[in-house]
């Protein structure tokens, strides 16, 4: 059903974390959502696939993209009740959207593509690649990082989102972060109370 998909309006500030495999967005997520004393919601492919991984020795099929993208919905939606006023999202649908394509020959399923359109966040924080690849048994493309990167980059482009380059060592990410999302809580809690 195609609610699974929609994100339920919540009244907070959204963020989410965006970019390639391997550039540190959990660990990032982790530490924000410590910093405003929030929750974030954790990428649901990851342990998905892992599952799969360990079960079958087969990593992502085409096949799995829309039971990643119900899963995560559903966790971002639940999450949203228990935030405070700032959710922090480990990726979202549009994320999912840049795996297909880049995967699966620019192919994106209908339902997919609708709701990485449809499903909307205050800030988009995109990771660079300018930290060490970390290999696991479900990172595949160290030596297509930049070409990762810029896929990403235009996928925001290319649906007006709201975005910052996140770099450096991770003390300047994370005092980034902070300063654009603080700046956008006040931006949308003042306009709230005018």
């Amino acid at each position: 059903m195609e609610e699974d998909y929609q994100q339920r309006s919540a009244g907070i500030v959204k963020v989410v974390l965006f970019g390639p495999e391997s550039t540190g967005k959990t660990t990032l997520a982790m530490l924000l959502a410590q910093h405003y004393n929030t929750v974030w919601v954790p990428e649901f492919a990851r342990e998905y696939l892992q599952q799969k991984w360990e079960e079958e020795q087969v990593t992502c099929e085409e096949k799995d993209l829309l039971p990643i993208a119900r899963g995560q919905m559903r966790l971002e939606n639940e999450l949203a009740e228990k935030a405070n006023r700032l959710l922090i999202c480990d990726t979202d649908l549009l994320e999912t959207k840049v795996y297909s394509e880049e995967y699966y020959g620019g192919k994106t399923d209908p339902v997919l593509n609708k709701y990485a359109r449809k499903n909307t966040y205050d800030l988009y924080l995109l990771t660079n690649i300018d930290i060490p690849w970390e290999e696991d048994d479900l990172r595949d493309r160290p030596h297509l990082r930049e070409e990762m990167f810029k896929a990403f980059e235009n996928a925001l482009i290319n649906h007006n989102r709201n975005y910052v380059i996140i770099e450096g060592d991770l003390q300047s990410r994370l005092d980034k972060a902070i300063d654009e999302i603080d700046r956008i809580m006040e931006k949308k809690f003042l306009n709230q109370r005018t």
